[in-house]
Protein backbone atom coordinates (compact mmCIF):
# COMPACT_ATOMS: atom_id res chain seq x y z
CA UNK A 1 0.00 0.00 0.00
CA UNK A 2 1.30 3.42 -0.71
CA UNK A 3 0.65 6.53 1.15
CA UNK A 4 0.23 10.27 0.46
CA UNK A 5 0.77 12.88 3.06
CA UNK A 6 -1.06 16.28 3.30
CA UNK A 7 -1.13 18.88 5.89
CA UNK A 8 -4.45 20.31 6.73
CA UNK A 9 -5.47 22.14 9.71
CA UNK A 10 -5.27 20.95 13.04
CA UNK A 11 -3.88 17.74 11.85
CA UNK A 12 -1.58 15.43 9.45
CA UNK A 13 -3.85 13.10 6.90
CA UNK A 14 -2.67 10.05 5.75
CA UNK A 15 -4.08 9.15 1.95
CA UNK A 16 -3.19 5.74 1.12
CA UNK A 17 -3.59 4.89 -2.46
CA UNK A 18 -5.88 1.27 -1.67
CA UNK A 19 -9.66 1.96 -2.13
CA UNK A 20 -10.67 -0.48 0.40
CA UNK A 21 -8.21 0.69 3.28
CA UNK A 22 -8.65 1.78 6.52
CA UNK A 23 -9.72 5.09 8.20
CA UNK A 24 -8.12 7.95 6.99
CA UNK A 25 -7.72 10.03 9.75
CA UNK A 26 -4.18 9.74 12.40
CA UNK A 27 -1.54 11.29 14.22
CA UNK A 28 1.94 12.56 12.56
CA UNK A 29 4.56 9.75 12.40
CA UNK A 30 7.88 10.02 11.32
CA UNK A 31 6.24 8.41 8.02
CA UNK A 32 4.93 11.51 7.37
CA UNK A 33 7.77 13.69 8.40
CA UNK A 34 10.30 11.63 6.34
CA UNK A 35 7.79 11.70 2.84
CA UNK A 36 7.75 15.81 3.19
CA UNK A 37 4.27 16.37 4.16
CA UNK A 38 3.77 19.05 2.56
CA UNK A 39 0.59 21.28 2.53
CA UNK A 40 -1.11 21.45 -0.78
CA UNK A 41 0.02 18.27 -2.37
CA UNK A 42 -0.97 17.79 -5.97
CA UNK A 43 -3.61 15.84 -6.39
CA UNK A 44 -5.10 15.31 -2.65
CA UNK A 45 -7.43 17.94 -1.18
CA UNK A 46 -9.55 18.97 1.79
CA UNK A 47 -12.93 19.12 -0.13
CA UNK A 48 -14.33 22.68 -0.30
CA UNK A 49 -16.89 23.78 1.51
CA UNK A 50 -20.25 23.44 -0.97
CA UNK A 51 -21.44 26.53 -1.61
CA UNK A 52 -23.88 26.29 -4.93
CA UNK A 53 -27.75 27.12 -3.49
CA UNK A 54 -28.56 24.66 -6.09
CA UNK A 55 -26.99 21.66 -5.01
CA UNK A 56 -28.13 22.45 -1.20
CA UNK A 57 -31.81 23.50 -2.08
CA UNK A 58 -32.08 19.99 -4.09
CA UNK A 59 -30.45 17.64 -1.22
CA UNK A 60 -32.64 19.43 1.06
CA UNK A 61 -35.68 19.21 -0.87
CA UNK A 62 -34.54 15.05 -1.73
CA UNK A 63 -34.58 14.37 2.20
CA UNK A 64 -37.87 15.84 2.47
CA UNK A 65 -39.23 13.84 -0.15
CA UNK A 66 -41.88 11.25 1.36
CA UNK A 67 -40.58 8.04 -0.59
CA UNK A 68 -36.90 8.80 -0.10
CA UNK A 69 -37.56 9.99 3.39
CA UNK A 70 -38.89 7.00 4.37
CA UNK A 71 -36.13 4.60 2.65
CA UNK A 72 -33.89 7.18 4.83
CA UNK A 73 -35.30 5.88 7.91
CA UNK A 74 -35.31 2.43 6.95
CA UNK A 75 -31.59 2.26 6.49
CA UNK A 76 -30.85 0.22 10.04
CA UNK A 77 -33.60 -1.85 9.24
CA UNK A 78 -31.70 -2.69 6.14
CA UNK A 79 -28.60 -3.52 7.70
CA UNK A 80 -29.62 -6.08 9.66
CA UNK A 81 -31.00 -7.54 6.61
CA UNK A 82 -27.90 -7.01 4.90
CA UNK A 83 -25.71 -8.81 7.38
CA UNK A 84 -26.44 -12.81 6.52
CA UNK A 85 -26.13 -12.12 2.74
CA UNK A 86 -22.98 -9.94 2.88
CA UNK A 87 -21.33 -13.25 5.25
CA UNK A 88 -23.01 -15.62 2.71
CA UNK A 89 -21.80 -13.40 -0.09
CA UNK A 90 -18.19 -13.35 1.23
CA UNK A 91 -17.78 -17.27 1.46
CA UNK A 92 -18.23 -17.59 -2.04
CA UNK A 93 -14.53 -17.61 -3.54
CA UNK A 94 -14.01 -14.95 -6.47
CA UNK A 95 -10.43 -15.10 -6.97
CA UNK A 96 -8.79 -13.38 -9.82
CA UNK A 97 -10.36 -14.40 -12.83
CA UNK A 98 -12.40 -16.95 -11.00
CA UNK A 99 -15.84 -14.95 -10.44
CA UNK A 100 -18.49 -16.97 -11.45
CA UNK A 101 -20.06 -18.53 -8.56
CA UNK A 102 -20.08 -14.87 -7.00
CA UNK A 103 -21.41 -13.43 -10.21
CA UNK A 104 -24.12 -15.74 -10.31
CA UNK A 105 -25.04 -15.42 -6.53
CA UNK A 106 -25.30 -11.80 -7.00
CA UNK A 107 -27.27 -12.01 -10.28
CA UNK A 108 -30.10 -14.12 -8.43
CA UNK A 109 -29.77 -11.59 -5.56
CA UNK A 110 -30.41 -8.60 -8.01
CA UNK A 111 -33.27 -10.31 -9.92
CA UNK A 112 -34.96 -11.41 -6.56
CA UNK A 113 -34.65 -7.69 -5.74
CA UNK A 114 -36.73 -6.58 -8.29
CA UNK A 115 -34.28 -5.62 -11.16
CA UNK A 116 -36.14 -7.91 -13.95
CA UNK A 117 -33.90 -6.49 -16.67
CA UNK A 118 -30.30 -8.77 -14.74
CA UNK A 119 -27.86 -10.59 -17.17
CA UNK A 120 -23.93 -11.03 -17.57
CA UNK A 121 -22.25 -10.02 -20.49
CA UNK A 122 -19.53 -11.40 -22.42
CA UNK A 123 -16.71 -10.69 -19.90
CA UNK A 124 -18.49 -11.52 -16.89
CA UNK A 125 -20.00 -8.26 -15.53
CA UNK A 126 -23.24 -8.71 -13.78
CA UNK A 127 -25.13 -5.72 -15.75
CA UNK A 128 -29.06 -4.92 -14.07
CA UNK A 129 -30.78 -2.58 -15.41
CA UNK A 130 -33.63 -0.21 -13.61
CA UNK A 131 -35.13 1.55 -16.32
CA UNK A 132 -36.12 5.41 -15.87
CA UNK A 133 -38.86 6.87 -16.61
CA UNK A 134 -37.65 9.50 -19.06
CA UNK A 135 -34.58 7.31 -19.79
CA UNK A 136 -32.40 9.73 -21.58
CA UNK A 137 -28.93 9.10 -19.79
CA UNK A 138 -27.96 6.13 -17.49
CA UNK A 139 -26.19 6.23 -14.05
CA UNK A 140 -24.05 3.50 -13.42
CA UNK A 141 -23.51 1.87 -9.95
CA UNK A 142 -20.96 -0.03 -9.93
CA UNK A 143 -18.70 -2.44 -7.13
CA UNK A 144 -16.21 -5.11 -7.81
CA UNK A 145 -16.76 -9.16 -7.34
CA UNK A 146 -13.51 -10.36 -7.41
CA UNK A 147 -11.17 -10.08 -4.79
CA UNK A 148 -7.39 -10.15 -4.82
CA UNK A 149 -6.80 -13.44 -3.09
CA UNK A 150 -6.12 -16.64 -4.89
CA UNK A 151 -8.06 -20.17 -5.50
CA UNK A 152 -7.86 -22.18 -2.14
CA UNK A 153 -8.06 -18.98 0.52
CA UNK A 154 -10.44 -19.56 3.52
CA UNK A 155 -12.96 -17.35 3.00
CA UNK A 156 -15.11 -18.17 5.96
CA UNK A 157 -16.59 -15.27 7.96
CA UNK A 158 -15.68 -14.99 11.72
CA UNK A 159 -17.65 -12.36 14.00
CA UNK A 160 -16.58 -10.06 17.37
CA UNK A 161 -18.78 -8.07 18.05
CA UNK A 162 -19.82 -5.64 15.40
CA UNK A 163 -16.49 -6.62 13.81
CA UNK A 164 -16.50 -9.23 10.84
CA UNK A 165 -13.43 -10.95 9.48
CA UNK A 166 -12.50 -13.01 6.47
CA UNK A 167 -10.60 -12.15 3.14
CA UNK A 168 -12.34 -9.58 0.91
CA UNK A 169 -15.29 -8.58 3.01
CA UNK A 170 -14.86 -4.99 2.92
CA UNK A 171 -13.07 -5.03 -0.80
CA UNK A 172 -15.43 -4.86 -2.16
CA UNK A 173 -18.02 -7.70 -1.08
CA UNK A 174 -19.63 -4.51 0.89
CA UNK A 175 -19.65 -3.13 -2.17
CA UNK A 176 -22.02 -5.31 -3.58
CA UNK A 177 -24.33 -5.02 -0.79
CA UNK A 178 -24.87 -1.61 -1.11
CA UNK A 179 -26.12 -1.72 -4.54
CA UNK A 180 -28.25 -4.78 -3.85
CA UNK A 181 -29.31 -2.33 -1.26
CA UNK A 182 -30.62 0.26 -3.67
CA UNK A 183 -32.23 -1.75 -5.48
CA UNK A 184 -34.30 -2.82 -3.00
CA UNK A 185 -34.75 0.34 -1.02
CA UNK A 186 -35.48 1.76 -4.87
CA UNK A 187 -38.29 -0.98 -5.35
CA UNK A 188 -39.51 -1.52 -1.83
CA UNK A 189 -40.81 2.68 -1.55
CA UNK A 190 -41.67 3.19 -4.82
CA UNK A 191 -39.30 5.74 -5.71
CA UNK A 192 -38.75 6.46 -9.38
CA UNK A 193 -36.71 8.17 -11.43
CA UNK A 194 -35.81 10.02 -13.99
CA UNK A 195 -32.80 8.37 -15.34
CA UNK A 196 -31.84 4.99 -16.29
CA UNK A 197 -29.69 3.60 -13.10
CA UNK A 198 -27.29 0.45 -14.27
CA UNK A 199 -26.47 -1.47 -11.51
CA UNK A 200 -23.18 -3.55 -12.26
CA UNK A 201 -20.85 -6.22 -10.23
CA UNK A 202 -17.50 -5.71 -12.16
CA UNK A 203 -15.19 -8.39 -12.64
CA UNK A 204 -11.11 -8.17 -12.93
CA UNK A 205 -10.81 -4.78 -10.75
CA UNK A 206 -7.75 -6.39 -8.90
CA UNK A 207 -4.70 -7.46 -9.52
CA UNK A 208 -3.79 -8.76 -12.90
CA UNK A 209 -7.43 -8.80 -13.61
CA UNK A 210 -6.60 -5.12 -15.20
CA UNK A 211 -9.95 -3.63 -14.94
CA UNK A 212 -11.25 -6.05 -17.65
CA UNK A 213 -14.54 -5.81 -16.47
CA UNK A 214 -14.68 -1.92 -16.73
CA UNK A 215 -12.89 -1.87 -20.13
CA UNK A 216 -15.40 -4.28 -21.26
CA UNK A 217 -18.19 -2.59 -20.43
CA UNK A 218 -16.92 1.08 -22.06
CA UNK A 219 -15.84 -0.73 -24.84
CA UNK A 220 -19.50 -2.20 -25.43
CA UNK A 221 -21.15 -0.04 -28.31
CA UNK A 222 -24.41 -0.52 -27.12
CA UNK A 223 -23.97 1.10 -23.85
CA UNK A 224 -24.02 4.58 -23.28
CA UNK A 225 -23.00 5.75 -19.96
CA UNK A 226 -23.84 9.07 -18.77
CA UNK A 227 -21.74 9.14 -15.31
CA UNK A 228 -20.03 6.13 -13.27
CA UNK A 229 -20.44 5.48 -9.09
CA UNK A 230 -17.67 3.01 -8.27
CA UNK A 231 -18.49 1.78 -4.61
CA UNK A 232 -15.45 0.46 -3.55
CA UNK A 233 -13.75 2.41 -0.41
CA UNK A 234 -13.09 1.41 3.12
CA UNK A 235 -14.06 5.07 4.25
CA UNK A 236 -16.91 7.00 3.69
CA UNK A 237 -15.65 10.10 3.89
CA UNK A 238 -13.13 9.60 0.69
CA UNK A 239 -14.17 10.65 -3.06
CA UNK A 240 -11.78 9.48 -4.94
CA UNK A 241 -12.05 11.41 -7.73
CA UNK A 242 -8.38 11.38 -9.70
CA UNK A 243 -6.89 8.08 -11.26
CA UNK A 244 -4.17 6.69 -10.15
CA UNK A 245 -2.53 4.98 -13.47
CA UNK A 246 -0.15 1.95 -13.70
CA UNK A 247 1.83 0.12 -15.81
CA UNK A 248 2.94 -3.28 -15.46
CA UNK A 249 5.23 -5.75 -17.12
CA UNK A 250 6.79 -9.49 -16.65
CA UNK A 251 10.53 -8.94 -18.06
CA UNK A 252 11.97 -12.56 -18.65
CA UNK A 253 15.58 -12.86 -19.43
CA UNK A 254 16.60 -16.76 -20.56
CA UNK A 255 19.90 -17.77 -21.67
CA UNK A 256 21.56 -21.43 -21.94
CA UNK A 257 21.88 -22.50 -18.49
CA UNK A 258 24.36 -24.55 -17.17
CA UNK A 259 26.58 -26.25 -14.56
CA UNK A 260 27.78 -23.59 -11.64
CA UNK A 261 31.15 -24.66 -11.97
CA UNK A 262 31.19 -26.76 -15.65
CA UNK A 263 28.89 -23.89 -17.18
CA UNK A 264 30.80 -20.76 -15.52
CA UNK A 265 31.43 -18.30 -18.20
CA UNK A 266 27.71 -18.15 -20.25
CA UNK A 267 25.13 -15.51 -20.09
CA UNK A 268 23.38 -15.37 -16.67
CA UNK A 269 20.06 -14.46 -15.99
CA UNK A 270 19.56 -13.97 -12.26
CA UNK A 271 22.70 -11.71 -12.69
CA UNK A 272 21.68 -9.78 -15.60
CA UNK A 273 18.30 -9.28 -13.63
CA UNK A 274 20.05 -8.35 -10.80
CA UNK A 275 21.85 -5.58 -12.20
CA UNK A 276 18.55 -4.60 -14.38
CA UNK A 277 16.60 -3.79 -11.43
CA UNK A 278 19.84 -2.02 -9.66
CA UNK A 279 19.81 0.03 -12.83
CA UNK A 280 16.06 0.94 -12.73
CA UNK A 281 15.73 1.72 -9.21
CA UNK A 282 18.66 4.85 -10.12
CA UNK A 283 16.91 5.63 -13.20
CA UNK A 284 13.42 5.03 -11.80
CA UNK A 285 14.39 7.14 -8.24
CA UNK A 286 15.24 10.56 -11.23
CA UNK A 287 12.27 10.15 -12.45
CA UNK A 288 10.24 10.28 -9.19
CA UNK A 289 12.29 12.95 -7.90
CA UNK A 290 11.15 15.56 -10.84
CA UNK A 291 7.61 13.66 -10.93
CA UNK A 292 4.27 15.06 -9.29
CA UNK A 293 3.95 12.28 -8.04
CA UNK A 294 5.24 8.48 -9.01
CA UNK A 295 5.83 5.45 -7.58
CA UNK A 296 7.51 2.09 -8.89
CA UNK A 297 8.07 -1.89 -7.56
CA UNK A 298 9.56 -4.82 -8.37
CA UNK A 299 7.05 -6.58 -6.71
CA UNK A 300 8.07 -10.06 -7.94
CA UNK A 301 11.17 -12.29 -8.82
CA UNK A 302 11.90 -15.97 -9.84
CA UNK A 303 13.67 -18.36 -11.78
CA UNK A 304 16.35 -21.42 -11.52
CA UNK A 305 15.69 -24.96 -10.70
CA UNK A 306 19.06 -25.18 -8.19
CA UNK A 307 21.30 -23.96 -6.15
CA UNK A 308 24.21 -25.42 -8.31
CA UNK A 309 22.71 -24.59 -11.70
CA UNK A 310 23.11 -21.68 -13.89
CA UNK A 311 19.21 -20.83 -14.54
CA UNK A 312 18.27 -21.25 -18.06
CA UNK A 313 15.41 -18.11 -17.14
CA UNK A 314 14.83 -15.24 -14.48
CA UNK A 315 11.88 -12.89 -14.37
CA UNK A 316 10.76 -10.03 -12.63
CA UNK A 317 7.51 -8.04 -12.36
CA UNK A 318 7.56 -4.50 -12.06
CA UNK A 319 4.48 -1.83 -10.83
CA UNK A 320 4.70 1.42 -11.99
CA UNK A 321 1.97 4.00 -10.88
CA UNK A 322 1.59 8.03 -11.10
CA UNK A 323 -1.26 10.51 -11.54
CA UNK A 324 0.01 11.76 -14.75
CA UNK A 325 0.44 10.08 -17.76
CA UNK A 326 4.01 11.60 -18.83
CA UNK A 327 5.50 10.40 -15.80
CA UNK A 328 4.68 7.15 -15.89
CA UNK A 329 5.80 7.14 -19.57
CA UNK A 330 8.94 8.13 -18.47
CA UNK A 331 9.42 5.43 -15.71
CA UNK A 332 8.07 2.98 -18.75
CA UNK A 333 11.30 4.23 -20.93
CA UNK A 334 13.44 4.28 -17.34
CA UNK A 335 12.69 0.30 -17.39
CA UNK A 336 13.30 -0.19 -20.66
CA UNK A 337 16.73 1.61 -21.04
CA UNK A 338 17.68 -0.52 -18.11
CA UNK A 339 16.80 -3.35 -19.04
CA UNK A 340 18.21 -3.46 -22.41
CA UNK A 341 21.71 -2.15 -20.94
CA UNK A 342 21.58 -5.35 -18.04
CA UNK A 343 21.30 -7.61 -21.19
CA UNK A 344 23.75 -6.12 -23.09
CA UNK A 345 26.63 -5.83 -20.14
CA UNK A 346 25.58 -9.40 -19.92
CA UNK A 347 26.27 -10.53 -22.75
CA UNK A 348 29.94 -8.51 -23.23
CA UNK A 349 30.61 -10.17 -19.72
CA UNK A 350 29.79 -14.03 -20.96
CA UNK A 351 33.10 -16.21 -22.02
CA UNK A 352 30.59 -18.66 -24.28
CA UNK A 353 27.38 -20.21 -25.03
CA UNK A 354 24.91 -17.77 -26.75
CA UNK A 355 23.42 -14.64 -25.98
CA UNK A 356 21.16 -13.92 -23.28
CA UNK A 357 17.50 -12.62 -24.62
CA UNK A 358 14.80 -10.35 -22.95
CA UNK A 359 10.79 -9.68 -23.06
CA UNK A 360 8.72 -7.23 -21.75
CA UNK A 361 5.37 -8.31 -21.33
CA UNK A 362 2.84 -5.46 -20.21
CA UNK A 363 0.26 -7.34 -17.89
CA UNK A 364 -1.18 -4.46 -16.35
CA UNK A 365 -2.41 -1.11 -18.05
CA UNK A 366 -4.51 1.30 -15.98
CA UNK A 367 -5.49 5.01 -17.08
CA UNK A 368 -4.14 7.85 -15.43
CA UNK A 369 -6.34 11.20 -15.07
CA UNK A 370 -6.74 13.95 -12.58
CA UNK A 371 -10.50 14.85 -11.85
CA UNK A 372 -11.97 18.01 -11.77
CA UNK A 373 -13.09 19.05 -8.51
CA UNK A 374 -16.09 21.26 -9.67
CA UNK A 375 -17.60 18.51 -11.30
CA UNK A 376 -20.85 18.00 -10.55
CA UNK A 377 -20.54 14.80 -9.54
CA UNK A 378 -18.17 15.11 -7.27
CA UNK A 379 -19.76 18.59 -5.60
CA UNK A 380 -22.93 16.84 -4.72
CA UNK A 381 -20.88 13.69 -3.35
CA UNK A 382 -19.44 16.37 -1.25
CA UNK A 383 -22.65 18.35 -0.22
CA UNK A 384 -23.84 15.14 0.88
CA UNK A 385 -20.81 13.98 3.07
CA UNK A 386 -21.55 17.60 4.58
CA UNK A 387 -25.04 17.00 5.34
CA UNK A 388 -23.65 13.92 7.37
CA UNK A 389 -21.55 15.67 9.40
CA UNK A 390 -18.77 14.20 7.64
CA UNK A 391 -15.40 16.16 6.50
CA UNK A 392 -15.18 14.84 2.71
CA UNK A 393 -11.63 14.31 1.55
CA UNK A 394 -11.00 14.09 -2.42
CA UNK A 395 -8.55 11.19 -3.00
CA UNK A 396 -6.61 9.83 -5.90
CA UNK A 397 -6.65 5.81 -6.20
CA UNK A 398 -6.21 2.70 -8.38
CA UNK A 399 -10.09 1.60 -8.83
CA UNK A 400 -12.61 0.99 -11.36
CA UNK A 401 -13.17 4.77 -12.04
CA UNK A 402 -10.05 5.00 -13.67
CA UNK A 403 -12.04 4.40 -16.79
CA UNK A 404 -14.37 6.70 -16.80
CA UNK A 405 -12.42 9.41 -15.25
CA UNK A 406 -9.68 8.79 -18.30
CA UNK A 407 -12.64 9.01 -20.72
CA UNK A 408 -13.96 12.19 -19.71
CA UNK A 409 -17.04 10.47 -18.08
CA UNK A 410 -18.49 12.06 -14.97
CA UNK A 411 -17.21 9.42 -12.56
CA UNK A 412 -16.01 9.23 -8.84
CA UNK A 413 -15.78 6.01 -6.08
CA UNK A 414 -17.20 6.35 -2.90
CA UNK A 415 -16.98 5.24 0.57
CA UNK A 416 -18.84 1.63 1.29
CA UNK A 417 -19.77 2.10 4.80
CA UNK A 418 -18.70 0.86 7.36
CA UNK A 419 -14.88 0.34 8.32
CA UNK A 420 -13.05 -1.87 6.31
CA UNK A 421 -9.21 -2.68 7.82
CA UNK A 422 -6.06 -4.70 6.26
CA UNK A 423 -7.65 -4.72 2.68
CA UNK A 424 -5.81 -7.40 0.77
CA UNK A 425 -4.67 -8.88 3.68
CA UNK A 426 -5.72 -12.69 5.02
CA UNK A 427 -7.18 -10.66 8.48
CA UNK A 428 -9.20 -8.46 6.82
CA UNK A 429 -11.84 -6.85 8.80
CA UNK A 430 -15.28 -5.12 8.39
CA UNK A 431 -17.01 -3.08 11.01
CA UNK A 432 -20.64 -2.58 10.66
CA UNK A 433 -21.14 0.44 12.91
CA UNK A 434 -21.67 2.86 10.92
CA UNK A 435 -22.40 0.52 8.09
CA UNK A 436 -25.71 2.70 6.98
CA UNK A 437 -23.47 5.84 6.01
CA UNK A 438 -22.57 4.25 3.40
CA UNK A 439 -26.50 3.78 2.22
CA UNK A 440 -27.40 7.43 3.14
CA UNK A 441 -24.72 8.69 0.48
CA UNK A 442 -24.90 6.05 -1.92
CA UNK A 443 -28.96 6.53 -2.33
CA UNK A 444 -28.79 10.43 -2.20
CA UNK A 445 -26.16 10.63 -4.49
CA UNK A 446 -27.45 7.91 -6.68
CA UNK A 447 -31.15 10.08 -6.44
CA UNK A 448 -29.36 13.22 -7.18
CA UNK A 449 -27.59 12.35 -10.69
CA UNK A 450 -30.63 10.39 -11.89
CA UNK A 451 -33.52 12.86 -10.78
CA UNK A 452 -37.11 11.63 -9.47
CA UNK A 453 -39.74 11.35 -11.48
CA UNK A 454 -41.04 14.62 -12.71
CA UNK A 455 -44.74 13.46 -11.01
CA UNK A 456 -43.51 12.36 -7.60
Amino acid sequence: MVSLFLRIPLMIVGIALCAGCQPVERAVTQAAIATGAVEGTEGVNVARRTDDPTIRTELKALRAHPQVAAALSALSDQEERNLPRHIALTEIPAPPFGEDKRAEAFLDLLRAAGVEQATRDAEGNVLALRPGTVGARTIVLAAHIDTVFPEGTDVTVTQKGDTYSAPGIGDDTRGLIVLLSLAELLNEHGIETRDNILFVGTVGEEGLGDLRGVKALFANPDLSIDSFIAVDSGNVNWVINSAVGSHRYRVTFKGPGGHSFGGFGVAHPHQALGNAITQFTERGTAVVVEAERATFSVGRIGGGKAINAIPSESWMEVDMRSLVQDDLDKLDDALRSAVQDAVEAENTRRRSGKKLTVSIDQVGQRPAAKGDPDLLLTRQAVAVLEGMGAVPLLVPASTDANVAISLGVPAITIGNGGVTRQAHALDESWESKTASKGLELALLLTLMQSGLNADE
